[in-house]
């Protein structure tokens, strides 16, 4: 899942609805043009985010990977050494796959969710017949997906990490994925990494923590013309800023 707040969470969808603010989506999904802003009391980086990632970036993250997640990485692991390819992380239902799958005709896209709800409706559209050949949905949790990437020595050529993750609550910014001990095996996978969201906040805390690791990074309100995802698709309708920070992480495989 992209969040681990129940309020990001897509509205039910229902199939053939009308109503006027309804918007079509690839599939059989239809999303509401009705969501509400990001509203938390943090209008700002934390105070302790700068302390945070350069604790992260100094140590070890000694947590084990689950046993679910190292039998789905075995999986696909052995398919992506050497190979140029393309990590959706958080990928929902994964109409983002598909779109970058499009975008990259040349590349592996990996759609990685913890969902298997989410990842069936995301399956069903793979089996198509227009559905790119190169899409492939892996139900993981990122977080081991991520450690389990670094300690293969796994590149990518880009990452995307779409909406929304954000933790609103001052007391939740360690959730987020710039404060999270994950953030070294990020950035040791490599390429080009964009995320995107609709909380200015989140995204001036990813480039912090890109600044700290010593990149240099973009961090810009834009306008979606080409939605990827649900999400997306949703807060643009819904008349949301939409923010993106995008960062090279060195050298990748087939770039």
């Amino acid at each position: 899942m992209r969040s681990g707040n129940a309020r990001y969470c897509l509205r039910k969808h229902e199939i053939g609805h009308t109503a006027e603010n309804a918007l079509e989506l690839p599939g059989d999904l239809t999303v509401q043009a009705n969501s509400t802003p990001v509203h938390s009391s943090q209008t700002q980086p934390h105070p302790k985010l700068q302390a945070t990632i350069a604790r992260h970036l100094q140590h070890v993250f000694r947590r084990e990977p689950s046993a679910a997640g190292r039998r789905a990485f075995t999986a696909l692991g052995e398919r992506l050494l050497g190979a140029a390819f393309v990590l959706d992380a958080g990928c929902g239902t994964g109409d983002s796959t598909v779109a970058l799958a499009r975008v990259f005709p040349d590349r592996l896209v990996i759609g990685v969710d913890k969902s298997a709800a989410r990842l069936v409706l995301g399956q069903r559209r793979l089996v198509r017949a227009d559905a790119p050949p190169n899409a492939i949905l892996l139900r993981c949790e990122l977080v081991d997906f991520w450690q389990l990437a670094a300690t293969t020595g796994l590149r990518c050529t880009h990452q995307f990490l779409l909406y929304p993750n954000p933790w609103p609550k001052p007391e939740q910014f360690k959730r987020r994925w710039p404060a999270h001990p994950i953030l070294p095996a990020i950035l040791a996978l490599g390429g080009e990494i964009e995320l995107r969201t609709n909380w200015r906040v989140y995204a001036q805390e990813f480039a912090t923590a890109l600044r700290l690791a010593g990149r240099l990074s973009s961090c810009e309100a834009f306008v979606a013309d080409s939605p990827l995802s649900p999400f997306e698709r949703k807060y643009a309708a819904s008349g949301h800023l939409l923010w993106r920070c995008r960062a090279s992480l060195g050298s990748t495989t087939g770039s």
